[in-house]
């Protein structure tokens, strides 16, 4: 699958699973536009890139700032003449139920997380026109499609961002613009990493991702980048409106220990 011509956008494109996707894309002929608020990730995965002869930019940018995102959205039309795709990895974690969750951690959460991907399609969508069409690819995850205790905010931004890219694939299929949703499961991402340091064993919080995967370990961000590639690319020139779980089987299997006799 090669990019060759094309010129992506990606938010949270710094670290994890966008940082794969921009090195991916990047390797196979894209020329790729990094927003994220992480301006030293930001910059050290440009230069990786330029080392391996690819083409990247960096923004800062915080993508619950629709303002922002659209200034960043038009220097990067500006630099590479056009705009293909957008994928949207931006994403937090913070973790709380529905009373102990605050006001400050919803806003956060659904700010960066839902609002920052509509910001993003209500920003890029104009200039995918003006190139006859595109992709959007939305990383949620497999809690958009069930939920863990204690994760409400994220839980409700990653269901409303499967809303969102029904949506945007609706209204604008006729304009051969497509939009799909990823749902990963566990990603070893800094995202993770920050999580089991909540941990006074960090490694038991590894050791249970792992064994909770019926493949049996979890995913490197490029197994799932590989994926988002794929709905970015004409090879998947039919597919839109869908959501594509990449869990290790996580959301295929049933709780508890069946009885075998």
């Amino acid at each position: 699958m090669r990019f060759d011509g094309k010129a992506v956008i990606v938010t949270g494109g710094a670290l994890g699973i966008g940082q794969a996707t921009c090195q991916i894309l990047a390797e196979r002929g894209a020329s790729v536009a990094i927003f994220d608020l992480d301006e030293h990730a930001g910059i050290e995965t440009c230069k990786g890139i330029a080392k391996g002869n690819g083409k990247a930019i960096f923004e800062k940018v915080n993508v619950s700032d629709f303002v922002a995102v659209e200034a960043a959205t038009k220097k990067a039309a500006s630099v590479f003449g056009r705009i293909d795709s957008l994928v949207v990895s931006a994403g937090i974690q913070r973790y709380g139920t529905a009373t102990s969750t605050t006001y400050e951690q919803w806003d956060e959460v659904l700010g960066v997380n839902l609002r920052g991907a509509w910001n993003a399609a209500k920003a890029v969508i104009p200039h995918l026109l003006t190139s006859g069409g595109g992709t959007i690819v939305n990383v949620s995850s497999v809690q958009a499609l069930a939920s863990q205790q204690n994760v409400l905010a994220y839980t409700v931004s990653k269901h409303g961002l499967l809303g969102l890219t029904r949506s945007i694939a609706m209204d604008y299929a006729k304009q051969n613009i497509r939009a799909n949703a990823v749902c990963p499961g566990t990603v070893d991402t800094p995202m993770l990493e920050w999580a089991a340091s909540l941990d006074p064993n960090p490694e038991s919080v590894y050791e249970a991702c792992r064994q909770m995967h019926p493949i049996g370990r979890i995913a490197t961000p490029r197994e799932i980048a590989e994926v988002v590639a794929f709905l970015a690319h004409e090879s998947s020139s039919f597919v839109t409106g869908a959501v594509w779980t990449v869990d290790g089987g996580l959301l295929t299997q049933i709780g508890g220990a069946p009885r075998t006799n």
